[in-house]
């Protein structure tokens, strides 16, 4: 618990004073959002707000992951003193895709339009980061022979008549990644409202992966018990990503004085899916991040039926527009959406809770 207090301290503190650092760079280099042509009216005020701020949560969660061990390295009856496979390998891939949200932010600062990468080069560029970490992830067994993560699929634990093999996982990773990296995403389309819906995730993520630390099977090897590689360190992440967009939130929070961009969102679909594989909970995780999957699923749908009926379901996609369109002010839509991230996260939680009351405890 000391390691996750120390985690989530540092990442604050870091996110909450880098982002008014990087407001000022960027404002003084020009670095403002595009707003697409078609959006909301009103949206069109937020053109020029600095962009790419993400780099201020991914900042915050390194800081925050490396100072925890450092602290720890100082004590010698600290868990958890070394980095380990499991996580080095969700931040890589966190920060992967981060790299490839700034290439996107920044080719749409300098053509000054709301079209970065093209699909093919932004796809390539998650292809290359998911690849890398699928076929990594396999590899680093512990002295229990448990990898950062397993080619079953999973909901709370491993479903072991569900194996993919090694083809079959990484495919299934490249899957996942894209997904939720895009879903959070679309998620970004209002001040705060991926960031706030984020943070309640990640905190979600905290305490489940706390959770199989305590009944961790390597140390509590009872029927029901949890095969997760290294699942406090999972954690401190989780708190770490967690404390750097409240962080961030602070400022982006309406209105807005900086957006995330594609650099925060990508990042952050990247460690969901991250942390829903290298935990073992990739079906939880699609009641967890309930709200990103009615995003994803509203501009699916409204692109389907646009296509086989000429006519909209919704009067904007992604959801959340389609609000904004209905007379609800911005704030209106942005709180009760965080609300609805919030039930999705409570619900999530008591369903992990439940299963483990039945998993032999």
């Amino acid at each position: 618990m000391k390691s996750i207090l120390i985690a989530a301290a540092i990442a604050l503190a870091v996110s909450i004073l880098l982002t008014p650092y990087l407001i000022k760079v960027f404002s003084r280099q020009g670095f403002g959002q595009e707003i697409r042509e078609d959006g909301p009216q009103h949206h069109k005020t937020k053109r020029g707000t600095p962009t790419m701020g993400g780099l201020a949560i991914l900042v915050a969660m390194w800081a925050g992951y490396l100072g925890t061990h450092l602290v720890n390295s100082m004590s010698a009856s600290a868990s958890g003193q070394t980095p380990t496979a499991s996580g080095l390998l969700v931040l890589m891939l966190t920060t992967s895709l981060g790299l490839v949200g700034f290439l996107d932010d920044f080719i749409k600062i300098r053509k000054a339009r709301n079209l970065g990468l093209n699909k093919t080069a932004k796809l390539v560029g998650q292809f290359i980061a998911t690849i890398t970490f699928a076929i990594l992830v396999l590899q680093f067994p512990n002295k229990d022979g448990l990898t950062p993560a397993s080619v079953n699929l999973s909901f709370v634990r491993d479903i072991t008549v569900v194996s993919f093999g090694v083809v079959g996982f990484i495919v299934f990773c490249y899957g996942m990644v894209a997904a939720w990296s895009n879903a959070v995403n679309l998620t970004d389309g209002l001040d705060g409202l991926a960031g706030g819906s984020s943070a309640m995730v990640f905190g979600t993520y905290v305490f489940i992966s706390f959770w199989q630390f305590r009944y961790n099977c390597s140390s509590y090897a009872v029927a029901g018990c949890y095969d997760v590689r290294d699942p406090l360190d999972l954690a401190v992440i989780a708190a770490a990503a967690m404390a750097g967009c409240i962080g961030f939130l602070w400022w982006n929070a309406a209105p807005a004085k900086i957006f995330m961009g594609d650099t925060g969102s990508l990042a952050l679909g990247g460690l969901v899916a991250g942390l829903a594989i290298a935990t073992r909970t990739e079906l939880l995780m699609i009641v967890i991040g309930g709200l990103f999957v009615v995003e994803a699923l509203s501009v699916a749908l409204q692109v389907a039926v646009f296509r086989t009926s000429r006519r909209r379901l919704f009067r904007m996609a992604p959801f959340h527009h389609h609000f904004e369109l209905a007379g609800w002010a911005e704030t209106t839509v942005i709180i009760r959406f965080w609300l609805m991230a919030g039930i999705c996260c409570m619900f999530g939680l008591g369903v992990f809770y439940s299963e483990w009351l039945t998993g032999g405890f």
